[in-house]
């Protein structure tokens, strides 16, 4: 907190500084509200662009949900970030680390929204007295009280009528060290990393709702600790703001859940632990986002999370795999063990990537896009990759991912990669041979017999399936490419190669499918093949058969 200083005022002035500071057009009464004018228009000129991750149940009653994301837009002016018991200290010795881990992302992130004009409400539970005197607590005890929907006054529980039980038992309040922790309450104050700016508020009670209400503020962002435990049951928190009607989001790489190693389902790994409550949350109550839709940079991630990281990245609109491969990688591969991370393009620019970032510390690229000429920094970064000999994964409009038609030059300030299909995915794409026009099959697919060893088609049907992908143009392949799948287009007599593997100049292990449109995500064969071959790309055991796949 900055500390503000008295002014010293010289005798002979006292009574010149007192009219100048009385007269409404005059000081520093006058410069503030000039600032705030400034600020608030300066808000009104931003926004916050969000893809937002919430699970949608397939059918009603059918228990069964799938991902969905969608870019949202919010007004900064009307939004707040709640801050969730990010303390100096827990009885726990890994909570505690992992807040000091996670804190200095959360720092820079809120920094960037309070710039961008949003409310900053730092909630750490149960230590007010600490702040009894500082200007930011008085903001929040300031706040005209309103009437709330009726809920417990300190802590919001499991919902039934809302919500089944959370995704595994910390009933008993233990973490998952070994040996597990003392108990205590040693927290004292929120972590010194977070910076606590003249224009925050702070408050543990239900003074964060009076205060928005007084705001007009209806979007809350949430972040901080523990997912299954505060982020969830306090008064300022999730469960009460969804009850009053607010438009929430949890930001999913910036909160940690307090894991019981020793109760049900045992063997369950920290991370993935919290993964389970993020997607409860997601089903039951609002929706997720990354630090990334607030602040340049890669997605926060503990360093003592060793999943291996796949970064998709998404750009086309003619195969909707902005809709189909979200919930193709939580059903095939987070449920595997594989962190996923997704980056779209901007729906107001279907040339930018944000976020791209994420590729520094990503171990497998996906890509399917379409015709985009990334800026010039952004298509940097994907060549950085390709460079640094890591797997790559194409599906699709991979073939012409970063070229527009006609060799047409890109946007001053963005960049083509004409070459990608031949030099890294090992093809040549040159066209299609055309769609069936009864909606049937358009390609019939089958398994090539010198590749019926190969990994990639393990528990691949080897009879020939029908697909309404379009046949692609890609003979021939580059001698560097094994191809795996044959197609042949229905009412012709040709083939093309449908799938195949490469090893590119920088050593990179390539797997390529021209599959990928949305009817394929519902083929088993399809659904097994893509998974096999980013498995086979990380070079990682296959995975067993799961409902998904099979």
């Amino acid at each position: 907190m900055r500390s503000i200083r008295p002014w010293l005022v010289a005798p002979g002035t006292l009574f010149a500084l007192s009219l100048f500071f009385l007269s409404p057009t005059n000081g520093p009464q006058r410069a503030a509200a000039d600032d705030k004018a400034e600020t608030s228009k300066a808000a009104a000129d931003k926004k916050l662009s969000m893809v937002q991750r919430n699970r949608e149940e397939t059918a009603p009653g059918s228990g069964k949900y799938r991902v969905v994301e969608r870019q949202v837009d919010w007004d900064p002016a009307h939004t707040a970030i709640i801050v969730c018991d990010m303390w100096n200290q827990h009885w726990c010795q890994g909570a505690t680390a992992r807040v000091a881990e996670m804190a200095p992302r959360m720092n820079d992130v809120l920094n960037a929204a309070r710039q961008a004009g949003v409310l900053i409400i730092h909630c750490p539970s149960d230590t007010m007295k600490f702040y009894q005197d500082a200007p930011q607590r008085k903001i929040a005890q300031q706040a005209p009280k309103v009437e709330l929907k009726k809920m417990p006054a300190n802590w919001c529980p499991q919902s039934d009528g809302k919500e089944p039980p959370l995704p595994f038992d910390n009933s008993k309040d233990r973490c998952d060290c070994s040996p597990q922790c003392a108990h205590g309450n040693p927290w004292r104050r929120q972590i010194d990393t977070l910076e606590i700016a003249d224009s925050d508020a702070i408050t543990d009670n239900d003074e964060a709702f009076y205060l928005m209400r007084d705001r007009n503020i209806q979007n809350v962002i949430v972040l901080g600790v523990h997912t299954n435990m505060c982020v969830l049951g306090r008064p300022f928190s999730i469960r009460r703001m969804c009850a009053q009607g607010q438009n929430v989001v949890l930001v999913r790489d910036l909160t940690d859940c307090m894991h019981d190693s020793l109760s049900p389902p045992l063997g369950l790994d920290h991370f993935r632990a919290t993964d389970l409550v993020i997607e409860h949350i997601e089903k039951y109550w609002c929706p997720t986002i990354t630090s990334p839709d607030l602040l340049a940079g890669a997605p926060f991630s503990f360093k003592e999370d060793k999943r291996p990281s796949v970064v998709m990245v998404i750009g086309e609109d003619e195969y909707e795999t902005a809709a189909t491969l979200p919930p193709f990688a939580d059903e095939e591969l987070t449920s595997r063990g594989l962190r996923v991370t997704t980056i779209h393009a901007s729906k107001d620019d279907l040339q930018d990537f944000r976020g791209l970032e994420a590729l520094k510390n990503a171990d497998l690229m996906l890509v399917s896009v379409r015709r985009r000429t990334p800026k010039t920094a952004q298509l940097a970064a994907i060549r950085d990759f390709v460079a640094s000999g890591k797997p790559v994964v194409g599906i699709r409009t991979a073939s012409h991912a970063f070229s527009l038609r006609d060799d047409k030059e890109p946007p001053a300030d963005h960049a083509a990669w004409p070459e990608f299909d031949a030099q890294v995915l090992g093809g040549h794409y040159t066209g299609h041979h055309g769609k069936n026009g009864d909606g049937g099959a358009s390609t019939y697919v089958q398994s090539l017999a010198a590749a019926k060893d190969h990994p990639i088609l393990a528990n691949v049907d080897d009879k020939e399936f029908g697909a309404q992908s379009w046949l692609y143009k890609t003979n021939p392949l580059a001698k560097s490419a094994t191809p795996l799948m044959i197609g042949r287009a229905e009412g012709r007599d040709t083939n093309e190669p449908v799938a195949w593997t490469n090893k590119t100049e920088t050593g990179n292990r390539v797997f390529y499918t021209s599959l990928g449109s949305p009817p394929d995500f519902e083929l088993p064969a399809f659904r097994r093949l893509l998974t096999n071959g980013i498995f086979w790309a990380l070079d990682k055991p296959f995975p067993a058969d799961t409902a998904a796949s099979k």
